[in-house]
């Protein structure tokens, strides 16, 4: 297949956070993926140091409105976007009064970890799913960036795995060097009752530390990309254990084609497993 369909799901996209490995390639791969013929949606998170005036968030009503079930409550979903004129690039929003109105991103001005980052994250990847399946989109690739979006493979091949919009996608997860130290709530486990996710399924997550997460990701996920050129040695040796195909560390610059090189092997030669 020449032309694919791809999703990107990340924790910062530059210019509505700082720049970072991260956020950096969140903002150029869909450029050039874009620019290249291919079908792009791009999602992160709403959070509430981004300025929404700056960079005119507007919410989306038709997509807006659902609620989501996060750990046995209703939590509105709002979904906003915006575009980044210079390079003709909409971005999508997830957004929640309880969970990311704060003017922070992962932690307080006394630089605590937030206590419900783990709520915080599955309410976001849930919510991109949510909102592609109502967009009637089907991808072909979801490439995820970032811890936060660390469960959308295993959700998909779940939660979703019934779901057409998510049949034939292939899921790609980018690796980056640890930014957090913290541990997540214990409890996160018992969460995913709620979305009838059979413990056994989750048992890596028993212990909710950032590895475990990177972990649960490898064990759902289709590839790895290695998006730093040195990940810590824990996540390291997960991914070799894991065996899946991975491209090797590109370089910070001119990486756009050997990602798309890779995306197209996956989809080709990576059998669904949904």
């Amino acid at each position: 297949m020449e032309n694919l369909k791809i999703l990107y799901i990340s924790q910062e996209i530059t210019p509505f956070l700082p720049e970072s490995p991260i956020s950096n390639k969140a903002r150029r791969l869909p450029q050039y993926m874009n620019e290249n013929g291919h079908e792009i949606r791009v999602f992160m998170p709403r959070f509430g140091v981004i300025n929404e005036r700056r960079h005119q968030l507007h919410e989306v009503i038709r997509l807006s409105g659902m609620n989501l079930v996060i750990n046995d409550s209703d939590h509105p979903l709002i979904i906003k976007v915006a575009s980044i004129p210079q390079v003709r690039m909409q971005v999508y929003f997830i957004d929640n009064e309880e969970y990311f109105k704060r003017k922070a991103v992962f932690k307080d001005e006394d630089e605590k970890f937030f206590e419900d980052n783990d709520e915080r994250s599955l309410f976001f990847c849930k919510g991109v799913l949510e909102t592609v399946k109502k967009l009637g989109w089907k991808p072909d690739i979801i490439h995820c960036h970032g811890w936060m979006s660390s469960m959308v493979p295993m959700l998909v091949k779940r939660m979703f795995h019934e779901d057409p919009h998510f049949e034939n996608s292939r899921i790609i997860y980018s690796a980056y060097k640890n930014d957090i130290q913290e541990q997540f709530d214990n409890e996160l486990i018992a969460k995913y009752e709620y979305d009838e996710i059979d413990a056994e399924h989750v048992e890596v997550i028993r212990d909710a530390s950032l590895l475990n997460l990177h972990k649960l990701a490898l064990q759902y996920a289709d590839a790895v990309i290695m998006g730093d050129a040195k990940v810590d040695k824990g996540l390291d040796k997960a991914i070799e254990e894991a065996g899946l195909p991975t491209l090797d560390y590109q370089g910070e610059e001119d990486y756009e084609a050997a990602y798309e090189e890779f995306y197209k092997t996956v989809f080709e030669e990576v059998e669904a497993l949904v």
